[in-house]
């Protein structure tokens, strides 16, 4: 049973950065690259907070998460895109306009109390007749909507980019823009509607975060993890497999850094706290070299 609900809990707290990180591995094989996941994941969770409480919907706060992250990421793909900015600066500008925006509307929207902020979660949802399988049924068939839903996007995205006409067009978008645009592809109408579509996977983690991990929001929830998935791209080598398999990783660290803290051991807590961000550090160690990246990443149409 301890096992069981350990990595249950792993595979929860893996979703939001498998979200985030699919999102930023489809818009990375275009060509762009989008540091901003972090600012879109926030923006998503205190979306979804904010829709949440207000209706006391789980689900209207999901979606209000989705809208969210699509207009973070119109935001940053209009300044990219259209208006020539640098992505790297664009992205990093996303992640503080997100940082101060959610702060200050969630001191004067919903933080005005003082009292620990509680919403409603996303409930779990068995599947019929396989969450009664023993061990593995209430790991992968118990959980809720988003959690069925970042799994099942893995392969879809796999296929699309490996067996589809549209991601042959993507690829060669990411990897030789300027080929794919003399054979009559839209560059940036395909790097756009990519971003949107990360975007809206990206606000989708951070909904995760407030509706099923924690049932709350605080100022800075997302901790890291958007720039997590960005390591995670790295670590799966552009691959949405490999990207699960990094995602899960970093939620199985999580998970373990909670059971040691209620360990009660004489170690202070933030040794724990540290321990899934030292292991993506070690995961970027061990993936260096960007054999696999996009040729193209980074760069402006052309």
């Amino acid at each position: 049973m301890v096992l069981e609900s350990f990595l249950a809990a792993g595979l929860l707290l893996a979703t939001p950065i498998l979200l985030a990180a699919l999102g930023e591995l489809l818009v990375e094989r275009t060509g762009v690259l989008n540091i901003g996941v972090e600012g879109t994941m926030l923006a998503g969770a205190f979306a979804a907070a904010l829709a949440a409480s207000a209706s006391g919907d789980a689900g209207l706060g999901a979606l209000a998460a989705v809208g969210m992250g699509v207009a973070v990421a119109a935001l940053f793909a209009g300044a990219t895109l259209f208006l020539g900015a640098d992505q790297i600066i664009a992205g990093a500008a996303i992640n503080l306009l997100a940082l101060g925006a959610t702060g200050t509307l969630y001191r004067a929207l919903l933080g005005g109390t003082g009292a620990p902020l509680l919403l409603p979660s996303l409930p779990p949802l068995p599947v019929p007749l396989l969450a009664d399988l023993p061990f593995v049924g209430r790991i992968f068939f118990s959980q809720n909507a988003v959690v069925y839903l970042a799994i099942v996007v893995v392969p879809i995205l796999a296929a699309l980019l490996s067996r589809t006409g549209l991601g042959l067009r993507l690829r060669a978008i990411g990897d030789h823009p300027a080929a794919a645009s003399s054979l009559g592809y839209s560059v940036r109408a395909h790097r756009f509607w990519a971003t949107l579509v990360g975007g809206a996977l990206g606000g989708l983690g951070g909904a995760t975060l407030t509706l099923a991990a924690t049932n709350t929001f605080v100022e800075g929830i997302t901790a890291g993890r958007g720039f997590v998935a960005l390591a995670v791209v790295v670590f799966g080598r552009w691959s949405p497999w490999g990207a699960l398999a990094g995602a899960l990783l970093f939620g199985l660290a999580s998970a373990l850094q909670f059971q040691l803290q209620a360990a009660a051991l004489s170690i202070p807590y933030q040794a724990f706290l540290m321990l899934p961000y030292v292991l993506t550090l070690l995961v970027l160690v061990v993936s260096r070299g960007s054999a696999s990246a996009p040729r193209a990443l980074g760069t402006r149409e052309s």
